[in-house]
């Protein structure tokens, strides 16, 4: 099983998650690459499944210069693709994710696990979680 793992972190908090969710997808047994946006192009699409991490910005949106432009730039690949979604927040309920989820299933992706969301870095159960979302994603 071949997982990419695309992210755009601003503070580190989403980078440590896709840290830890790359161990639990390599603990699992899959081959897993991961990227920061600025280095992701279409090929990521040939992933058996892709993940996409971003945290919340402003008023609960994706990262508008860099991580939001490439979205837009594979949104329209993305039929029958398998992707995995997660990201940190600071603030609000979640509803950027709820949003993302959405956006990727109308685009006829097929979400791998429950999305991912984790209040500011992970630590202790969170890092748990990071790592059970890595496994659930490689199976």
């Amino acid at each position: 099983m071949q997982i990419t793992i695309v992210y755009w972190s601003g503070t580190g908090n989403t980078a440590a998650m896709a840290e830890l969710i790359k161990e639990g997808a390599k603990d699992a047994g899959a081959e897993v690459k991961l990227l920061s946006v600025a280095d992701a192009d279409d090929s990521v699409l040939d992933a058996d499944v892709l993940a996409l991490g971003c945290p919340s910005m402003g008023a609960e949106v994706l990262e508008e210069s860099e991580f939001e432009p490439f979205v837009c730039s594979i949104e329209g690949k993305l039929s029958g693709k398998k992707l995995a979604l997660f990201g940190s927040y600071g603030w609000g309920d979640g509803e950027w994710m709820r949003n993302f989820d959405e956006r990727v299933q109308n685009a006829g992706a097929s979400l791998a696990a429950e999305s991912l969301i984790v209040n500011d870095a992970p630590s202790g159960d969170e890092e748990q979680r990071c790592k059970a979302f890595g496994k659930a994603i490689a199976e």
